[in-house]
């Protein structure tokens, strides 16, 4: 299942293992196109990584920590440590393929 968190909620959060942000707002056509995809992906990766989302508008703070432009945009933190980022909406292997790097 994906979270949806805040800025407050990420500072507060554990950031230990496999942590995928998925950067988003609600009138992006992409982004709810991605949205059920990677909550299929999260149930799949279940105990491997944590999945979370954030509306860029509610929280533009955390959108630029990452530097976030535009959207969906995934973040992969690894213990605390941003990895990687991906810009735009993928098909699920292309998600997964991108994930499975860091698991």
């Amino acid at each position: 299942m994906v979270k949806k968190i805040t800025e407050k909620e990420y500072g507060q959060m554990d950031k230990k293992g496999v942590v995928i942000i998925d950067f988003s707002a609600e009138w992006c056509g992409p982004c709810r196109m991605l949205a059920p995809v990677l909550d299929e992906i999260s149930e799949e990766y279940e105990g491997k990584a944590s999945f979370y989302n954030v509306d860029v508008d509610a929280n533009p703070g955390l959108a630029g920590e990452f530097f976030v432009q535009s959207i969906p945009a995934l973040a992969v933190i690894k213990d605390g440590k941003t990895e990687d980022m991906q810009v735009g909406f993928q098909p699920k292997e292309n998600l997964k393929a991108f994930i499975d790097r860091f698991v």
